[in-house]
Formats: structure tokens, sequence, C-alpha cells
């Protein structure tokens, strides 16, 4: 209630400039960024360049976003039947290294190092991967001879220019399984993430010719569209079982279709035009998946202006807050628009945080992702300098899986404390399980004034060494004298806070 009433507040100075009142900015948002890397759309800028370019540009990406206070990447590492890691499933991208099947120079695994550099700045790392797209367009010559076309072509259905996996056999399900367990084995990620591309989008007088599979493993009396919507909702229940398994604290987060239905095909849709929907045209039923809890997060591609009379984003993102539970709720925005889209909505320079407001002030919804890096990297700069001073002006926490444990950290103890010119360095009490990842330290001139409760006092989110320790510029304390210590674990949870005074701290120890 309160939070509406705040949202009604703002709105009523908008005669006057909505947008020069001071905006509350939450400690949880969860604030995201799609990095493309199908035909070099956002990273690398081509498969060609030198390894050095290439970590240079996805660095510049990196420090971007974090200059924003963003606090999540969803990077694309499978795009279509191909891998921007070594894999026993698919072959190397030719988007990553030129030519498809071709291994970095040295034999270079690049995934680790983007996780350790997006932790590193106290970014998520998101693994996006696209199940079924097996092909980007139809020159399958340039398919490396491992690629699933070549080693498995009856699994392959050709749709316009595309090839698709087929996803109603079983033994496409199992192989797909077995790629998001291979990467969620191998690699330090903090999510598995599928975007909208399910079963394609529908083309006028092209027929999915998927017949046989449904002939041979439908149930008695079921319809293709039931069929076809059930295998999809397999794929995703058997890869959250397979997540969790291995490793619970990984989330397993969809971005699907921003409309699920229409309300003019069903009284529950939403008061909305799409040509295409989620449920009846890409078979994809994200209710299903949230019933049941297979997912720790939505994301909804709502990438239509405010407005927009076939497709409102305000009314699509009321009506996915109404339907949504038992996961987490972010927006997907389409920043690539601005000023680049027929809607003239999007000349504007606020389209977008009006958008970002509505949602911070909507209940259900827990953040945004925006589409994609490359849309505000170098480009609209009003809107960025705008974005930062009034949106993005201080740190914030991804919020906690609604699948995760209640279970507290408790308080971490602190061992002693070191001081230089430059930091102050930290060392903590190791644990049986080595859970905590980050440090956030909130600072304040007065003791009084200090709490792990407000947001604006964090100065820093700090990864944790595997020595248990941690170093706190001087700098970014700017003559304040009392600190606060929490840790956030791999779930994301925080801890109990410790309040230490600098002019105190040699020799340190929490346990006195």
């Amino acid at each position: 209630m309160l939070k509406k009433l705040c949202f009604l507040l703002v709105l009523t100075f908008t005669s006057c400039g909505i947008f020069n009142v001071k905006i509350p900015q939450p400690k949880t948002e969860f604030r995201g960024v799609w990095v493309a890397t199908v035909v070099n759309i956002d990273w690398p800028k081509s498969g060609f360049d030198a390894l050095e370019k290439q970590k240079s540009d996805y660095l510049d990406i990196l420090d971007f976003y974090s200059d924003l206070n963003f606090n999540a990447v969803i990077v694309q590492i499978r795009t279509a039947g191909d891998a921007f890691y070594p894999s026993n499933c698919a072959p190397w991208s030719r988007f990553l290294t030129g030519k498809e099947g071709t291994s970095p120079k040295s034999n270079y695994d690049p995934l680790p190092w983007m996780i350790k550099e997006a932790h590193l700045r106290g970014m998520e790392f998101h693994a996006w991967l696209n199940p079924y797209r097996a092909t980007f367009d139809d020159k399958i010559e340039v398919l490396s001879e491992t690629h699933d076309y070549n080693l498995h072509p009856d699994w392959m259905i050709k749709y316009g220019k595309k090839y698709y996996y087929n996803p109603g056999l079983p033994q496409v399900q199992e192989h797909l399984v077995s790629i998001m367990d291979e990467v969620v084995s191998n690699y330090d990620i903090d999510a598995v993430h599928f975007d909208d591309y399910f079963y394609p989008y529908k083309i006028t007088g092209e027929v999915f010719n998927d017949s046989v599979a449904f002939a041979t493993h439908a149930l008695p009396q079921q319809t293709l569209d039931d069929w076809r919507r059930s295998n999809v909702d397999s794929l995703v229940k058997n890869i959250h079982s397979s997540i969790k398994e291995k490793k619970p604290w990984v989330q397993f987060g969809i971005s699907p279709f921003g409309v699920w239905k229409n309300k003019s095909t069903d009284p529950k849709g939403s008061d909305t035009k799409a040509g295409q929907t989620t449920y009846e045209d890409l078979y994809a039923d994200p209710l299903t998946w949230m019933k049941n809890g297979w997912i720790d997060y939505l994301v909804p591609q709502v990438y239509w202006s405010m407005d927009l009379p076939v497709a409102s984003h305000r009314k699509i993102m009321a009506w996915w807050a109404n339907n949504t539970a038992n996961t987490n709720l972010y927006m997907g925005n389409g920043a690539y628009k601005i000023r680049n889209n027929t809607d003239k909505a999007w000349k504007r320079k606020k389209e977008l945080p009006h958008q970002l407001l509505l949602a911070r002030n909507t209940d259900k919804v827990q953040g945004n992702v925006l589409f994609s890096a490359k849309s505000l990297q170098g480009n609209n700069t009003d809107v960025v300098r705008y974005l930062k001073r009034k949106y993005y002006r201080h740190i914030a926490l991804p919020p906690v899986s609604p699948l995760a444990d209640n279970q507290s950290l408790g308080k971490v103890r602190v061992l002693n404390a070191e001081e230089n010119t430059e930091h102050f360095k930290f060392r903590v009490e190791k644990s049986e399980e080595e859970t905590k990842r980050y440090v956030l330290v909130y600072a304040a001139k007065k003791m009084k004034k200090l709490s792990s409760e407000n947001s604006q006092q964090i100065v820093a989110k700090i990864k944790i060494t595997k020595e248990n320790s941690f170093s706190v510029a001087k700098d970014k304390l700017k003559g304040k004298k009392h600190i606060a210590l929490t840790f956030i674990d791999r779930f994301g949870r925080e801890s109990d806070s410790i309040v230490l005074h600098l002019d105190q701290i040699h020799s340190y120890d929490t346990k006195r």
C-alpha cells in the first residue's frame, strides 16, 4: 500500500516535472542486461578479432554496466547448436572463433574468465542458452562436422530458413538436458537462462513438420497444441531438476514473449492485440512453470512503449504482476528501440525511464533486464546520464530466489584487519561450507547514522578471495570512520552486520 501511495505522490508532480522529484532507490532490485553473441550483436564484435581485443571489448561492457550499478549480465553462450566453451555436446561457435568447430588459439576457454570478471565487479553471470534453434540460417555449409545437424539429421526440422531441434523427440530432450548439465557442472555460473525461442514464431504458409513425432509420442486424445506445450513443459521441468540436483543455488530463469494470450481468445489474457502469443504460437506456458515451481525467475519481453494501443507496456506489465506466483518477476525492456523505431514514443528520452519507474512501483515486479548491451553503451548518452542520476545511483542487490531455503547466514567473524596507505584488508573466518561470496561495505560518518538497511550507504560490493580475505579501498570511504560489513552467500542471502570503527581497526577480532 505504501509503495502505491509513493507512486501516486510522484505522479502528482507530473505537470511540474515528474523527474525533478528524487526517486527512492530500493536496496533489492534486479538490474540485468542481455549480452547477445548471435551474429555478433553485442560481443564479440567479430569472431575474427584477436583474443585480446575480444577480452577488452567484453570488459568494456562489464565496466559500462558496472558503472551504472547493474548487478547481472545475461551472456549468450549457445546461439544455434554451438558453444562459447569447450563442449562434448556442441562445436565451438563461429561467432567466437570465426569458423565453427575451430577452437580459440591455445585451446583457451574464455568462459571461466568471463564469469570471474563479472564476479569481480559484483555482477551475477547468467548463462544464456538457446535450446531449440539449431541453425541461424540455411547455410549448412558453414556448420562443423560435429554439429548436431550433421550428427543427428533425424533430430532436425527445417522451418523457414532455419533448422530446429524437434522438441517432441525424447532423445532431443535428453541431449538438451545434458548440455545444460555440462555448463552447470563445469562453471561457476549464477543462473541458466532461456529466451523466448521455444517452438519457432509462426510463418504464414509454412508447416512445422513434427507429425511423425506427434503420432509416435503423443498421449491418446492429446491435441497437437497440447502435446507441443507438454514437450516444452517437460524440458523446463527436467532442466530445473537437473540444475537443483547439482547446484541448488544456481537459478533457472526464462524470458518468454511478452503476451501470454490476448483477451480476445481467452478472458484470462491481457488487453492486447498481439499477432502471436507465447501460449498459442510458441507453445510455452509460463503459468504452468510458475505453478509447479520449475523456475526461479521470469522476464517477460515487454518491448513495447508505455501506451502502444495494440500492446501497451503498462497493461502487459500489470497483467504479469497480477498473474505471477512462486517466482521472481522482472520486466524485459526494449532499450534497442530508443530512437530506432517507428513508434514515436521511443524518440522521447524518458520512455525507458518511465517504464523503469512503473516497474519499481508495481507490486510483484522486482527489477528489469535491458535488451541489449550495445543499446546504451556508446549510444543514447543523455538517457544513460539520466538513468545514472535518477535510477541507478546506488548499488542494489539481486533478489534471492523464492525457491531458496530460508536458512540464515548468521554472523561472520572478522579475524583481523590491516591498513596501508590505500586499503583496509580484512580476513574472515573459514566456514565448513564456503558459502560467502561477497562482502557489502556500508559507511557513515556517525555511528548512529550507520544502518545496513540503508542501501545509500553501500559503498562497495567486493568478491571474497579463496583465502577468505578482501580489501576496501580508502577512497571508497571518503572520510567516513564507521563501517558495517555484511556477507552475501551463493544463494544471494545477506548475513547479519558487523560494525567497525576504522580508527580502532588494528588486530580486530569480532570474537571479542
